[in-house]
């Protein structure tokens, strides 16, 4: 199998044609001409545009998907997939320790309508909780996991999830945009859909908003293109192109940002400033058993902790590499006290997500940094 970088070039790459352009540019277009009834392909672009089949194909190759269609962000994605795959008087889990926003969503979009919402812990997956959610929820029911889970980097073992929910007649929804398609592969662990943000690190240039859906199974497609038109959650032409154009760089970013990720776990745990580390790369994390297992690159987060908020905000300032940044994935390394966004973890708990900087670099500014308290 080629590696990862010439799929992220191959994924892009135009049909061969002498004289075209090598990269096919946006497709800046709100209505096309018609011609006779259903013989275009394109009629009007909240249903259809060329960009956005040249990006789909191209996420589809990289999750080892049957399909992919794009939408307007990360949390569009999970939103899309929610409404057109539950239904009413039915089931739905959402990750408790996952991006909070969800969790909003869950409760106050999804319980109004009837349906149950159950919040498990990347821990409840595997400790028999979902398995007793399932058993009382019947058939039908949707499972939403996020792994790595953000912002605490806990791991759901795939394989054994993918295999409870076919048992109980449930679909399983994962949320891939920590990992990545570079870092693991959902579909290929058992997942029915595969849901993520583009905005981070498969654009990776902080630029733009973009969410994916991925399916194993193609007949889940028109439920999730219906809602997208409906709703409108779709992503703009010139966002597309940016998306794609960037696509082909993808495996040689994530490579640093993972690269750096592992470097910086590993000093960060050694540093008298840092009073605990999260990485799943680290062979003493404990999350590291199932994340080798599942994962051939585990990302490029470290989340660890300082004393309080007063100790990161010194921290920052004192850096001249790490930007206080919310989102992660681009080539510039960021730092996000989550406690700020109403995520239940400590005033000095930091998410940082590592850049494509020179690795050394990088661990000498965080060094010293750190040491400035």
């Amino acid at each position: 199998m080629p590696g990862d970088s010439t799929r992220c070039v191959k994924a892009v790459a135009a049909e061969h044609v002498p004289g075209a352009p090598l990269q096919p540019g946006p497709v800046l277009a709100a209505p096309y001409q018609l011609g006779a009834e259903g013989t275009e392909t394109d009629t009007y672009a909240r249903a259809s545009n060329p960009g956005w089949r040249a990006l789909e194909s191209a996420l589809a190759a990289l999750e080892g998907a049957a399909a992919a269609r794009v939408v307007g962000s990360g949390m569009s994605a999970v939103t899309v997939a929610l409404r057109s795959l539950s239904r009413g008087g039915g089931t739905v889990v959402v990750p408790a320790d996952g991006y909070y926003q969800v969790r909003a969503y869950a409760r106050e979009r999804l319980e109004p309508l009837g349906i149950t919402v159950h919040e498990l812990t990347c821990a409840q997956f595997g400790d028999g909780g979902l398995r007793a959610v399932l058993a009382d929820a019947g058939e039908g029911a949707l499972v939403l996991a996020e792994t790595p889970s953000n912002p605490g980097l806990d791991v759901v073992d795939l394989r054994a999830t993918a295999a409870l929910c076919r048992t109980a007649g449930a679909l399983l929804v994962v949320d891939n945009t920590t990992a990545t398609p570079l870092g693991q592969q959902p579909l290929a662990l058992g997942a029915d859909v595969v849901v993520a943000s583009g905005t981070k690190s498969l654009s990776g240039h902080s630029d733009l908003l973009m969410g994916y859906l991925a399916v194993a199974d193609g007949a889940l497609v028109p439920p999730l293109e219906r809602e997208r038109l409906l709703s409108g959650a779709v992503l703009g032409p010139f966002e597309t192109w940016l998306a794609h154009r960037s696509l082909g760089t993808a495996g040689l970013r994530f490579d640093r940002q993972c690269a750096n990720a592992l470097a910086v776990a590993t000093m960060l745990r050694e540093h008298p400033a840092v009073r605990s580390v999260r990485y799943p790369g680290l062979d003493d994390d404990p999350a590291h058993p199932v994340a080798a297992a599942q994962m051939r690159r585990f990302g490029p987060l470290v989340t660890f902790r300082l004393d309080d908020e007063q100790q990161f905000h010194r921290f920052v300032a004192a850096s001249e590499l790490v930007t206080a940044a919310t989102s992660f994935g681009g080539i510039h390394t960021t730092a996000d006290r989550r406690a700020r966004w109403g995520d239940p973890v400590p005033p000095g708990f930091v998410r940082l997500s590592c850049g494509i900087e020179d690795t050394a670099d990088l661990l000498d500014d965080l060094d010293r940094a750190l040491a400035r308290r």
